[in-house]
């Protein structure tokens, strides 16, 4: 995970929501993030479009649902260069594919826990850091658009996933966790989430003998991405690399503990 380094610029942070607690709960939050600063807030698409013009924020957190136009037309008519990374918090998930068709950073279901939070934003700024430096993202962008094809929900070593103009290869490897979301998954990887429509079931089938393994019922994780493992009583818990937490079934408990290769005294 990203942490802020002594002498390095803060990430300056816009929270929009029309919900005053909502905007309390995430203001309590990055008072513990490292390397933020929160430098605005705004109540609705419209003040959320001046703010952004005004304070030229790195990262924009917005509810999707508000009065006026919303997080989605607001983020579609942003006009600002460089355009700040975008976190969008909703309590409707049915927004999730227009969410990552403007290429949000990440998707959080409300009430939106610390630790996706965290992870949200340490994506962000890993994904703000590539887009600076013009040469990688040119390359990137050239090799995203040679794998965009019309191939089926997976190929050999990856999925496909929709966008708004065709369709996003990612590939098996570039996955750190899996997590169900009502009717979608979302697949994470270090720079953004990917939405996909597919059952946790059908999603098991596919993976099998991929190195993502079943962690819960709505979860799978990548065992070399665990950096940590927590228990509380009989249950476990795995904290990753990017500071997120994902339970253990106990069902899944002897299989997550095998692939980690945790010893008989820890079983």
């Amino acid at each position: 995970m990203l942490r802020h380094v002594e002498g390095e610029e803060s990430m300056r942070i816009l929270l929009v929501d029309d919900e005053p607690l909502a905007l309390a709960r995430l203001r309590a939050f990055f008072d513990d993030i490292e390397g933020v600063e929160v430098v605005g807030e705004a109540s609705d698409g419209n003040e959320a479009l001046a703010q952004i013009s005004a304070l030229t924020p790195d990262l924009v957190v917005m509810d999707i649902q508000m009065p006026g136009r919303t997080g989605l037309r607001a983020a579609a008519e942003m006009d600002v260069e460089p355009r700040p990374e975008l976190i969008f918090v909703t309590a409707h998930e049915h927004y999730a594919p227009d969410a990552f068709e403007v290429d949000a950073a990440d998707y959080l279901l409300k009430p939106v826990r610390f630790d996706r939070l965290r992870q949200a934003v340490d994506r962000a700024r890993r994904r703000r850091a590539i887009r600076s430096d013009a040469a990688r993202a040119a390359t990137l962008e050239a090799e995203v658009e040679k794998l965009r094809e019309s191939a089926g929900p997976l190929g050999e070593d990856g999925f496909w996933v929709p966008e708004r103009h065709g369709q996003r290869r990612v590939p098996i490897e570039t996955i750190d966790w899996i997590e169900a979301a009502r009717d979608y998954v979302l697949l994470h990887t270090s720079l953004r989430s990917h939405l996909l429509r597919i059952t946790m079931s059908a999603l098991e089938e596919r993976l099998k003998g991929s190195p993502l393994v079943r962690a819960h019922r709505s979860a799978f994780v990548r065992p070399d991405k665990v950096t940590e493992v927590r228990r509380a009583g009989r249950s476990l818990s795995l904290i990753l690399a990017d500071g997120a937490e994902v339970q253990v079934g106990p069902s899944y408990t002897e299989a997550i503990k095998d692939a980690l290769g945790l010893d008989d005294k820890d079983k």
